[in-house]
């Protein structure tokens, strides 16, 4: 019997990965008014970002629904395997409802954890699981581990604009006006499963700065998972900041992973945001 992993589009794992890793990938379904996607299936995160700079209107994510996941519950089944499934935070989708909700009948081969994440933060939540995979760990025991930790996980980001929050209706168009008139940068974090504004900066600098003062707070425990990660077509800005912010992994780490944040959070916060995510020490 082997264990699998079941993950959602959310963490923004790409399809290639997923077939090269050996896990089951779902993918959220995007909808740009009439036209539909199945993200990083049928559209790339370029495309996407592509598309959401073209557009007037945000487009819109649909959860995963219980059929879909019951599918995959049964092939892992029927092939005599057993897997934990990770999903985007309950407080942001229906998704993780629909896993738990699948797996009725397979109480014992399926073990669904709710991330309370999304995006990187899930993303580095599964990295962790997989490395519990690599050890032969069980389902459940990689399960029961993920709930143990996943109360450590951070994400925080910085965002270019305000735009995206005006548009999905987190702030009134007053508010971002006057904020992009004064070039202010919004700081987010994922806390407690929802996404929350944590700070504001005027400009780049400050607001980079900021950033480093929120991921500084809590220890970074290098034995854990970490990245950090964008948002949009270009990396330049992500490179300045790890660069800007060099004193947190001197001497830490020999490399930093660095991924693409794609359309989950990526409808909301826009391009050229910057994301850390990483566990902090207990």
């Amino acid at each position: 019997m082997a264990t699998k992993i079941i993950i959602d589009s959310a963490s923004d794992i790409i399809k290639e990965e997923a077939e090269k890793l050996g896990i089951i990938l779902i993918p959220m379904t995007i909808r740009f008014e009439d036209d539909e996607y199945l993200d990083g299936f049928t559209i790339t995160k370029d495309q996407f970002f592509e598309k959401l700079i073209e557009n007037a209107t945000l487009p819109k994510t649909s959860q995963i629904n219980p059929e879909t996941f019951k599918e995959k519950y049964k092939e892992v089944v029927e092939n005599g395997d057993e897997a934990v499934v990770i999903t985007i935070s309950s407080k942001l989708s229906g998704t993780y409802s629909s896993a738990v909700k699948a797996s009725s009948e397979y109480k014992d081969k399926i073990f669904v954890v709710d991330s309370l994440n999304a995006s990187l933060g899930e993303r580095i939540l599964f990295n962790y699981a997989y490395s519990l995979l690599e050890k032969n760990k069980s389902a459940k025991e990689i399960a029961d581990e993920l709930n143990k930790v996943k109360h450590r996980l951070h994400l925080l980001a910085m965002l270019d604009t305000l735009k995206y929050l005006r548009k999905g209706g987190r702030i009134s168009a007053f508010v971002a006006f006057a904020g992009e008139i004064m070039s202010i940068k919004p700081v987010i974090a994922v806390r407690n499963g929802e996404v929350k504004l944590v700070g504001k900066a005027i400009g780049s600098k400050k607001a980079g700065n900021l950033l480093n003062k929120l991921v500084t707070e809590n220890q970074i425990d290098f034995d854990m998972p970490y990245c950090v990660a964008y948002s949009g077509q270009d990396t330049r800005l992500l490179d300045k900041y790890v660069s800007d912010s060099e004193s947190i992994w001197k001497d830490k780490t020999n490399s930093i992973p660095k991924y693409q944040i794609g359309s989950t959070i990526g409808t909301h916060i826009g391009p050229n945001a910057i994301g850390v995510a990483y566990f902090s020490k207990e």
